[in-house]
């Protein structure tokens, strides 16, 4: 995942003591969708200083392209809108990026 070149960064805003909850409804009913349309995440995260109630997580893809077929296929998923509608009353806010990967010459691999 990490030679994909571009990142979908996702900051969701939970409401207050909402938290625990939030991450087993993504556990249990958003992960395993986003399993099989998506992959893995590279990376997720709660945030613990500085603004509090939020999750961080970044999804890589190899285009724009590659991203929205994934996230139609995805959103298509009768399971995606389960999820959603459990989890509707715990996102307060949604913020999202869409990032390219800066290619430094000296962090590639020698003979890659």
């Amino acid at each position: 995942m990490q030679d994909k070149p571009l990142v979908d960064l996702r900051i969701y805003t939970i409401r207050p003591r909402g938290m625990a909850e939030y991450l087993k409804l993504f556990d249990e009913l958003a992960m395993p969708v986003q399993l099989r349309h998506i992959g893995p995440p590279l990376a997720f995260f709660v945030s613990e200083h500085g603004p509090l109630n939020q999750v961080v997580h970044l999804w890589a893809y190899d285009s724009l392209a590659d991203m929205e077929a994934r996230r139609a296929a995805r959103n298509a998923d009768p399971d995606w809108a389960t999820y959603l509608k459990a989890s509707a009353h715990l996102v307060v806010a949604q913020e999202n990026r869409i990032l390219r990967r800066a290619d430094f010459p000296s962090l590639r691999q020698e003979g890659a």
